[in-house]
């Protein structure tokens, strides 16, 4: 097709709401169980009046969904699970039609078993120049290169019937590409350009820190420095050569960027970089004010020496959803077991969400927010026969996988399987259609309604920084502009600041006007 004029950058992406779409579970078009683009075009009506400015596909590639679309064997073509590339292209128009940019997720680390690079290499010859292939260790070379491990479980390789092992930092269906190699690098940046001119205004860049390999592959129990895998220098040249890439379009990146060091984080964002990353430490902050400050001040404080806003996240697909991790005794998140099992109130779990909605909304920089969040979704308990997370598999089955976060949403309560379409690849809960859009549309009180006059309203806080305010122990209060943000994580009501409107809450006042525990509002100064 031919290239259409390049976006121009107005910096939308700094203050952005950004609506991630898990495709498989988001809508079904076509009635096979399993949503699609169709289902995603149906549907951008209600995303429009959600009110976001972006949308964030997860991968659409054509896949083995050995780990739900993260396994990429062709990233010019869509899964025909999910459609055709007409019809990707089709839905990029018409959601920029209704001022809905759209971002597509690209997972540079490794690629599908079943992508023709990786077939050839099998086959041997050069081909296997482009992945990690190494002779084992041990007497007959059984035992692994080195020690790495997988980060669903057991050990970072596999060995082929010739005896060679192949590395893999996730499931053994994803090898490794070796980023040492120029047509790795020219491959990838390829890519860029051919989504780039469908239109697609920015990228999110799968495990962003994990892409170069120390070429002698050591040991991590050596010890060196630096890590043999995580956030190496030679990460940065391949971002500065992406940067110049988008720069082309007008377009943006986000970084999945997993890093404790917060100088280490704040380079992947410098002004030749990645334009933004995702906020983990926020996400994962228990409900617990002083942590949630110090969580927001060092966020804010790391973006601020390169310029780059902030983002802010409360669930996506690998993380248990917030409802219930909020709802726990221990509000703590822990990867290990995703709260998977762990008794939940569900009533103080939607409080606090509804309040942790309206922070997020009300901070500076971008939000994400995970499909079926703002219909108050729960963690769903899978049946074990029908998980299909390989992080199951791999763990032994002593990690429930991501699959509870998943499942397909409910759309229509009086429609078979809440109106989602033909019968869920995933299994909904029985109650699922209590939480459906159609019923939620309708009740003012609802959380659709309450994010959509969120969204609305975020503009209250225009564009300018964050100050505190002096507030009672467990008690967030901070203004920007002219709009407050109150909320209460304490025990007991507390007295609002002086403010001339209330302009949104989360949950009713008490009869004093106070502003109860595990709730957020917004007031105009």
């Amino acid at each position: 097709m031919g290239q259409p004029t390049p976006a121009t950058d107005d910096g939308w992406w700094r203050s952005a709401v950004i609506y991630q779409v898990y495709v498989r579970s988001f809508a079904d078009g076509d009635g096979d169980g399993t949503g699609d683009l169709a289902g995603v075009r149906a549907r951008l009506p209600y995303l429009a009046e959600l009110g976001v400015d972006a949308l964030w596909f997860t991968p659409w590639y054509r896949s083995p969904m050995k780990d739900g679309g993260y396994d990429v064997a062709d990233y010019r073509a869509i899964d025909p699970a999910f459609g055709t590339l007409a019809e990707a292209e089709k839905l990029i128009a018409e959601a920029r039609e209704r001022g809905i940019r759209t971002i597509v997720d690209i997972v540079p680390n490794h690629v599908s078993a079943q992508h023709p690079w990786f077939r050839a290499a099998l086959a041997g010859g050069p081909g296997r120049e482009l992945f990690h292939f190494r002779p084992g260790r041990g007497e007959h070379g059984e035992l692994p290169p080195n020690d790495w491990q997988s980060e669903f479980g057991g050990p970072a390789w596999t060995r082929l019937p010739d005896g060679d092992w192949y590395l893999h930092l996730f499931a053994p269906e994803q090898p490794d590409l070796n980023w040492a190699h120029p047509a790795v690098r020219q491959e990838h940046e390829d890519i860029l350009r051919f989504w780039f001119e469908r239109g697609v205004a920015g990228v999110r860049v799968d495990s962003a820190a994990l892409l170069a390999k120390d070429p002698e592959l050591p040991d991590v129990t050596d010890g060196r420095a630096p890590h043999p895998y995580v956030d190496r220098d030679e990460l940065h040249d391949v971002y500065r050569a992406w940067r110049a890439v988008a720069d082309e379009y007008g377009a943006v990146f986000v970084g999945e960027v997993w890093l404790p060091d917060t100088e280490r984080f704040a380079r992947y964002l410098r002004p030749d970089e990645l334009h933004t990353a995702f906020n983990f430490s926020f996400l994962t902050c228990p409900w617990d004010a002083d942590r949630l400050r110090t969580s927001i001040d060092d966020t804010l404080a790391e973006h601020a020496p390169v310029g780059a806003p902030a983002t802010w996240v409360l669930c996506n697909h690998d993380v248990t959803r917030t409802v219930t991790r909020y709802g726990r005794a221990d509000t703590g998140f822990d990867f290990a077991t995703k709260a998977f099992g762990t008794p939940t109130d569900l009533a103080l779990g939607t409080r606090r969400a509804r309040a942790a909605a309206l922070l997020s909304l009300a901070l500076p920089g971008a939000v994400y927010v995970y499909q079926g969040e703002e219909l108050g979704l729960p963690e769903a308990d899978i049946p074990l026969d029908r998980i299909e997370d390989p992080m199951h598999a791999r763990s032994g089955g002593t990690d429930p996988g991501r699959d509870g976060c998943r499942v397909p949403l409910p759309w229509a309560a009086g429609e078979p399987h809440a109106g989602f379409g033909g019968d869920p690849w995933l299994p909904q809960p029985d109650g699922w259609a209590a939480y459906a859009a159609d019923r939620q549309a309708e009740d003012p009180g609802s959380m659709l309604s309450l994010y959509r006059a969120a969204i609305r309203l975020r503009p209250e806080f225009g564009d300018g920084p964050l100050t505190w305010l002096p507030a009672p122990d467990g008690v967030l209060a901070f203004t920007r502009a002219d709009a407050l943000c109150v909320v209460n994580l304490a025990d007991t009501p507390v007295d609002l600041p002086a403010h001339t409107e209330l302009l949104l809450h989360s949950g009713p006042l008490d009869t004093a006007g106070r502003l109860p525990s595990d709730t957020a509002v917004w007031l105009r100064a």
